[in-house]
């Protein structure tokens, strides 16, 4: 895992941004609180958001990326951009090491990476469901990734959308792409 996962959940989740057509902004997703504008703002200011904790181990509320509309600019430009600077800051000398201050607690960032890599990954697919495009993604990156959300999430951020951070596992057959898989695991029904 890490920065390199890091670097495969970005390059799979902007490809799929990159085929969103501005007439699905309002679309709704697997994400049943957001549409499709909702979620490019949360993909786009979660590069933000991972880059500024990555290089100071904190977020300042000042620079609070939810308030930012990215959907109405080059949010492909500004998730590129996001990206490159969250790779960076994970890459840095000791990033890994460095206790991250989140929400829920303290980290280090090489547990913190492998989360922004999960949920880079696993909102993509949620894009790319909503816009009709193919949820096959990366299918190594998706089996690693599920290998370590099986691992270290617990149930008890299980819940309602909106009042947890993920649903009730949902049964994906084995049959079913990986990367599907993952978001059953993670409360999305493929």
């Amino acid at each position: 895992m890490g920065v390199e996962n890091l670097k495969k959940a970005f390059t799979s989740t902007g490809s799929v941004l990159a085929a969103v057509d501005p007439d699905q902004l309002e679309v709704s997703t697997p994400c049943v609180s957001w549409n499709v504008r909702a979620l490019i703002n949360h993909i786009v200011g979660g590069t933000i958001y991972f880059a500024q904790v990555a290089e100071t181990g904190t977020f300042s509320q000042s620079s609070a990326v939810s308030d930012v509309d990215y959907s109405s600019g080059d949010f492909n430009a500004t998730f590129d951009e996001g990206a490159k600077s969250a790779v960076s800051a994970f890459s840095a000398d000791g990033a890994m090491e460095k206790l991250m201050t989140l929400p829920f607690g303290e980290l280090p960032g090489a547990i913190f990476v492998n989360i922004a890599a999960t949920d880079s990954f696993t909102h993509g697919w949620d894009l790319a469901k909503a816009t009709g495009q193919s949820t096959d993604l990366d299918p190594a990156l998706a089996s690693a990734l599920l290998e370590n959300a099986r691992a270290f999430l617990p149930d008890a951020m299980r819940g309602e959308d909106g009042k947890a951070p993920f649903g009730p596992v949902v049964y994906v057959p084995a049959s079913y792409p990986v990367a599907d898989q993952l978001a059953g695991f993670l409360g999305r029904t493929p």
